[in-house]
C-alpha cells in the first residue's frame, strides 16, 4: 500500500495513477509500480474494471513481485508542479493495519476476488465494524 498526503488529509491506497495515452491498462499498472513502489512487477491477472460517470475508465491488476522489497518512489505529476497527492510512505499491511475508509477502496479494487484477501475478510465474523459518530 502506498500513503498519500493532500491538503493536510492522509490515505492508504494501492499504487496506480492515471493511464498515459500510448499505454496498455497493463502497462500503465506496472509503470506506476515501479514510479511508486521501485519494483517490477508480472501481471498475472485483472481484478477489476470500472468506468465513472465522467468516462474516466480503472483498471486493477494482481501483480507478482517475487521476492522484491517495496520502497518509497515518486510521483512524477508531483515533479512536474501539478497539485495531486504526494507519496509519504509504502507498507505491506494486513487489512487490521488500514483505516476503514481506506478499505472501503479495497473492495472496488477488486480484491475479494484474490483468494488469501477473500478468506481474511470472511474470518472477520459477522459483528458491524461501520464507524460511529458519537
Amino acid at each position: 500500500m502506498v500513503k498519500h498526503r493532500h491538503n493536510g488529509v492522509e490515505w492508504w491506497v494501492l499504487p496506480g495513477g492515471p493511464q498515459k495515452d500510448d499505454e496498455l491498462p497493463w502497462q500503465g499498472v506496472l509503470r506506476e509500480l515501479k514510479e511508486e513502489c521501485n519494483v517490477d512487477g508480472v501481471v498475472v491477472r485483472p481484478t477489476a474494471w470500472a468506468s465513472a460517470v465522467d468516462g474516466v475508465q480503472s483498471y486493477s491488476f494482481l501483480v507478482d513481485i517475487g521476492d522484491q522489497n517495496p520502497s518509497l518512489g515518486l510521483d512524477p505529476e508531483v515533479a512536474e508542479g501539478k497539485q495531486v497527492p504526494v507519496l509519504v510512505d509504502v507498507q505491506w499491511l494486513r487489512l487490521a493495519d488500514i483505516p476503514e475508509r481506506d478499505r472501503a477502496f479495497l473492495w472496488a479494487a477488486g480484491l475479494l476476488s484474490v483468494d488469501e484477501f477473500l478468506l481474511e475478510v470472511e474470518n472477520w465474523g459477522d459483528d458491524p465494524s461501520y464507524p460511529s459518530h458519537a
